[in-house]
């Protein structure tokens, strides 16, 4: 403090107010994290910092990774490195699709789940999260027969580890799920002579993504059942998707995805699924929020029925963290 005292008068004697020296002579000896470029070209001409100048950071005498580049662990970080397929109806978010199907009338398929990070070692920050990342995932995926009173026409439940790493071009995801499936409690009642299937599936899935220009994704995967019951064990997913990758306000922007789901329980059939409407994300690592069309074709979206065809044709509003 004597040292301090002793600039200040220095200072008042060259014109300085004593006040903004002692400020300076603080700001100098305790540093607030990182000082900003125009702060450090201050503090090397030698020119007073006064207080209006200080660099506000979330650490305290330390570097904040974000600001310098460095990479570092964080637990339970902002945003996902492999995000899921937008028209992939097996990905875990939130989701309310109101369809109609040709066969099966009015029917409301919904999904409660979502994805979520648990541990990366990476830059830290509001862009594209970027590194090797650790998540979680899972959903209930629900029927509704809007034509019967909402009964519980059947639910696909599924849980997951993502390993996910890569960059703002290239993405990696080595996980593993399982996926069981089982028919409501109505459904039965009113079908007492329906085989009553236990499908379930433990998936091993590697998968790779690929982002070739601003807003546009393609990607690929294929999984293989290494505990499986009525599933068989390979299954390939690949699609397009056109879409907001950065801050869209409220207006919002347009979306389009193609998506398509092959198993080898069905002669590698599947089904097609595409997807188009307006979408509203708040930075790089936010989710997405979307209201808009699908189209599905192919084999039942429940796995219960996983024989049976459906063509349906509805609007959803779908969540994806």
């Amino acid at each position: 403090m004597t040292l301090a005292l002793g600039s200040a008068q220095a200072a008042a004697a060259e014109g300085v107010s004593a006040n903004d020296a002692l400020v300076n002579d603080i700001a100098k000896s305790i540093q607030f994290g990182p000082l900003s470029a125009a702060s450090v070209a201050t503090d090397e001409s030698d020119e007073p910092i006064f207080a209006d100048e200080c660099v506000q950071t979330t650490s305290l005498f330390a570097p904040d990774p974000a600001a310098t580049g460095g990479e570092q662990w964080q637990l339970l970080p902002r945003g996902l490195i492999y995000r899921p397929y937008l028209a992939g109806v097996k990905e875990s978010r939130m989701a309310g699709v109101w369809n109609y199907d040709n066969g099966n009338g009015r029917i409301w398929d919904i999904t409660l789940g979502g994805q979520a990070p648990l541990v990366r070692y990476g830059v830290p920050g509001n862009g594209r999260p970027e590194g090797i990342q650790i998540s979680i995932e899972g959903a209930g995926q629900v029927r509704l027969d809007r034509d019967e009173n909402c009964d519980v026409e059947a639910t696909d439940y599924r849980f997951g580890v993502p390993i996910t790493w890569g960059n703002a071009v290239h993405q990696n995801k080595l996980a593993i799920y399982h996926l069981s499936s089982h028919l409501g409690d109505e459904f039965l009642l009113k079908h007492p002579g329906f085989p009553r299937l236990n499908y379930s599936e433990n998936v091993l899935v590697y998968g790779h993504s690929v982002n070739p220009a601003d807003d546009w994704r393609v990607y690929g995967e294929v999984g293989y059942g290494f505990d499986v019951e009525i599933a068989e064990p390979w299954e390939f997913q690949f699609g397009v998707e056109w879409a907001p990758s950065t801050w869209t306000g409220f207006r919002g922007a347009p979306f389009f995805a193609v998506n398509s789901y092959l198993r080898e329980e069905v002669a590698f059939g599947g089904n097609f699924v595409a997807q188009t409407g307006w979408a509203w994300r708040r930075d790089p690592a936010s989710g997405m929020f979307r209201v808009g069309l699908q189209y599905y074709n192919g084999k039942n979206e429940q796995f219960s029925l996983f024989n049976d065809s459906e063509q349906k044709f509805g609007f959803g509003i779908w969540y994806d963290f």
